[in-house]
């Protein structure tokens, strides 16, 4: 089965192959072959890890106004409640998502609705399991007006992310479960939600798929 990649992968594909593809050319026209068939052999496997990480695997979201989506695989690293006074700016529920090197890091619409707003932010790098790398950390706010709900969505840069992107301009329909970006070499992607709207259906620990896992139920107000 033919799993494609995000177009990002362009760059450090490249990268890896120019490294170690000609480092393994300049070493084999010096007389080394070994070390030339080393640097060969890294080519081959970080190329192969390049488009693993840039996977994009087909999903088909269980569409449902009522539910909220996981907007990144990973772990559920912290339920918690906050005071979101810059976009939703009423009490909210944060759910936060950690994604290890090995998860799928395209990023997903938690619900259905309308970009309100979508920005990247300069901040620091802290760890991404830290407490105060939501509010510190570089990082991209995407706001999703839903006809039920609101959802406040932060691509959170760890100190081993490049960086993140989000591929939405304000104004854009989304369909839920729809990809909206990426984040590159681990990261945090934190959902907050009105606290009033949702029920919480996750725990910390829990591991859960963009686009598919069901992370809260909308209430009907």
């Amino acid at each position: 089965m033919k799993i494609p990649v995000v177009k990002e992968v362009i760059p450090f594909l490249v990268g890896v192959l120019l490294l170690f593809g000609g480092g393994g050319a300049a070493f084999w026209h010096a007389g080394c072959p070994i070390t030339a068939l080393v640097f060969a052999a890294l080519a081959v496997i970080f190329s192969g890890y390049m488009l693993y990480f840039f996977r994009d695997p087909a999903r088909q979201p269980p569409i449902d106004p009522t539910t909220a989506l996981a907007g990144a695989d990973g772990v559920i690293a912290g339920i918690k409640e906050v005071q979101e006074g810059t976009f939703l700016k009423t009490d909210a529920i944060r759910v936060s998502i950690f994604l290890s090197l090995f998860n799928v890091h395209v990023n997903r619409a938690p619900v259905a609705g309308t970009v309100k707003f979508c920005q990247y932010y300069p901040g620091k790098r802290y760890f991404t399991f830290e407490e105060k790398s939501s509010d510190f950390n570089q990082h991209s706010s995407i706001l999703i007006e839903g006809p039920a709900t609101r959802c406040l969505v932060h691509q959170i840069v760890g100190p081993v992310a490049r960086r993140v992107v989000y591929w939405l301009v304000v104004g854009q329909e989304l369909q839920q479960g729809e990809r909206i970006g990426m984040m590159k070499f681990g990261s945090r992607l934190d959902m907050y939600f009105p606290k009033d709207d949702v029920e919480i259906v996750v725990k910390p620990g829990d591991r859960v798929q963009a686009g598919l896992t069901v992370v809260a139920k909308i209430k009907n107000r």
